[in-house]
């Protein structure tokens, strides 16, 4: 078995996820085969990974923190390294994916009966993702601070302890009350536990670092423990993709660019990280709008991105009155692209006759496109090569949805995939729907694209801007951090 340490946060949001892709890129450019892991995750943002031995598979589905950590260690995503991807779809349910498949949907305190039986798939992907590997490096959930979880943990010491995997704690100084959140962590931590942490570290600091020297000694005087640095606020992590949609709540929109595109914030908004290839645009400003605020009226183009509950966004999008910015958006000759549940929100009718979503099984939609959608139990879950019928250019991607969707529109497809036409577009060709995800990441489409909007596009390599972010969060990482001793420790 590779050999592997773990980060835990003293809280959500801590930084983990890029912290483990920047420790996974450092361990790769010293030479060392590097592996992520994430026992348990909860996110809306998915992607698509191989299931090792099932060739009949189109792939399963894991957190896309674990997919940009593997890019970070220079391979191919497997199911194994997020063996629990939970996918919320109200406030007091989601959808349970294990190993890449669906097992079916839990309340929270059913999935909290659950996690016994969960273990023994964390267990089984452990012992197989380290498989040819130098060092793993594991990404907890949440906190080990959550001591009320604690009997049924599989995400944090729960893991730890049954693997033995030591324990660096992450703290967020940005936060405020950094040293409260680790000595308080250390304080009522139960001792099996608290052994398992060899030391912590500090992250998302701003200005001079040896303001903090006091804070430091009186870490060490509550805790004992070593640190191993304090890591500065890290720049180049803006240009990684964002797994968490927390992060939705502190983005404020850029400078005022030649084009702005809003994306309405859907309550139950999936794999968002589609727009980061448009927000590196240095013509484009991407303006996520929350509910309670209205679509901006100077926007040229809508993109309504995915949902985990369709109808569930649906209703609320007509709720907060975003139909009629809408309606007014295409009245002044806007444009609107919808992807995956956005893109069935923009036909005439959503249903969902088997409830798989919820208790409400039919809405109207918005009607700018003439389809309707049926939901259907059986899930699309692929990575995909496709071709822009409008541009005829080559597009990479991924689908993960339910739903079937037809009409008079679909005549006029989005995109060519595996041979199958995808998607519609509206008669006057300003109105867009596509069932992949990760269209604008294709350089020359996007360019044309924005092109055809008036917009001076493209001239990005945005796959290229990823890895050099990797490198820079990697670089900054070694400089701030004592990695050696980080990786001395994994055992």
């Amino acid at each position: 078995m590779a050999k592997a340490i773990m980060l835990q946060g003293t809280g959500s949001d801590v930084g983990k996820t890029v912290l483990v892709a920047g420790l996974c890129r450092a361990a790769r450019n010293r030479g060392l085969k590097v592996r992520p892991f994430k026992p348990q995750n909860m996110s809306n943002n998915a992607a698509v990974a191989d299931i090792p031995g099932d060739n009949n598979h189109g792939g399963g589905e894991i957190g896309r923190a674990q997919w940009l950590q593997a890019i970070a260690c220079g391979i191919a995503p497997s199911v194994h390294m997020n063996p629990v991807l939970l996918k919320p779809q109200t406030d007091v349910g989601a959808q349970v994916i294990v190993q890449g498949k669906v097992l079916g949907e839990a309340r929270a305190r059913d999935y909290q009966a659950l996690k016994g039986r969960l273990m023994d798939a964390v267990l089984d992907s452990w012992g197989k993702v380290g498989v040819g590997a130098d060092l793993v490096i594991v990404e907890g959930a949440g906190s080990p601070a959550e001591i009320n979880l604690r009997s049924r943990d599989i995400a944090n010491m729960g893991f730890a302890t049954r693997a033995d995997v030591p324990v660096v704690l992450v703290g967020d100084i940005d936060r405020g009350g950094v040293i409260a959140s680790v000595a308080g962590t250390h304080l009522i931590l139960p001792e099996e536990d608290r052994r398992m942490i060899v030391g912590y570290l500090i992250n998302k600091f701003r200005g001079d670092v040896s303001l903090f020297d006091d804070g430091l000694k009186a870490i060490e005087k509550f805790t004992g423990w070593r640190c191993f640095g304090v890591v500065p606020w890290l720049k180049a992590a803006a240009r990684l993709p964002s797994e968490d949609s927390v992060v939705l709540e502190r983005l404020a929109s850029g400078e005022a660019r030649a084009l702005k595109v809003a994306v309405p914030v859907l309550g139950r908004i999936a794999n968002f990280d589609d727009l980061d290839p448009l927000k590196a645009e240095p013509q484009v400003e991407v303006v996520f709008v929350p509910p309670g605020k209205k679509l901006p009226a100077d926007a040229g183009l809508v993109v309504i991105p995915g949902s985990k509950s369709t109808i569930g966004d649906l209703l609320k999008f007509r709720e907060n009155g975003w139909d009629r910015d809408l309606a007014a958006h295409r009245k002044r000759g806007g444009h609107v692209v919808g992807i995956c549940g956005g893109f069935q929100m923009l036909g005439r009718t959503v249903r969902d006759p088997d409830a798989i979503e919820g208790s409400v099984t039919e809405a109207e939609g918005l009607g700018l496109l003439d389809i309707e959608t049926v939901m259907e139990p059986e899930k699309t879950v692929r990575n995909v090569s496709a071709r822009s019928v409008p541009f005829d250019l080559p597009l990479e991607g991924y689908e993960i949805h339910l739903g079937r969707t037809t009409g008079p529109d679909t005549v006029r497809p989005s995109a060519i995939i595996n041979g199958i036409e995808d998607g519609a577009i509206s008669a006057d060709g300003k109105v867009i729907g596509t069932y992949m995800h990760g269209l604008f990441g294709a350089d020359a489409f996007r360019g044309k694209f924005l092109e055809s909007l008036g917009i001076k596009g493209g001239g990005i390599d945005y796959r290229a801007e990823v890895e050099r972010a990797l490198d820079e969060v990697a670089a900054e990482l070694e400089n701030h951090l004592d990695c050696d001793a980080i990786f001395a420790l994994a055992r």
